[in-house]
C-alpha cells in the first residue's frame, strides 16, 4: 500500500493559531492613536489602535482584512507593544515579529509581516 504524503504547510503553528484565534483583534474604544494602511499588491488592510497611559502602551488592538501571515503578525505586534513605553514600542522591528512567528517567510511574503509594524510606527509617529 502506497502512502500519500501531504505537502508541509507553509505556516508555522504560531501563524495558524494567531490567524484562527487572534488575541488582540477588535476595536479599541477610546484609542488615542489609530493608523491604517493597505498593501496594494495583495489587498491586505490593517488598522492598529493604541491606547496610551502614562507614556506607555496601555492597550493595542488591530482590525482589518488580511492573509493569515499578516493577521498573525498584527496580533503579535499588538501583544509585543502592550505595556512598553511609546519610545520602546516605536523601536519594534519586523525581525522581532518574525522571531515570535517562528516561520521561514519567503521574501515575496515579507510585506505581510512588515505591514502591521509599519502601521504601528505610523500611529506612534502621529503622536510626535
Amino acid at each position: 500500500m502506497k502512502t500519500v504524503s501531504r505537502p508541509a504547510s507553509p505556516y508555522s503553528d504560531v501563524i495558524r493559531e494567531r490567524w484562527r484565534r487572534p488575541r488582540f483583534r477588535g476595536d479599541l474604544p477610546g484609542a488615542d492613536l489609530i493608523a491604517e494602511d493597505v498593501n496594494p499588491l495583495c489587498g491586505d488592510r490593517v488598522r492598529m489602535m493604541v491606547a496610551i497611559e502614562d507614556g506607555r502602551v496601555g492597550a493595542a488592538r488591530f482590525a482589518g482584512d488580511s492573509c493569515a501571515i499578516c493577521t498573525a503578525s498584527a496580533d503579535v505586534v499588538a501583544e509585543l507593544v502592550t505595556g512598553r513605553s511609546t519610545v520602546d514600542a516605536g523601536r519594534l522591528a519586523t525581525e522581532d515579529v518574525l522571531a515570535v512567528l517562528d516561520a521561514d517567510i519567503r521574501p515575496t511574503r515579507m510585506k505581510c509581516v512588515s505591514l502591521p509594524v509599519g502601521v504601528l510606527h505610523r500611529a506612534l509617529g502621529a503622536r510626535a
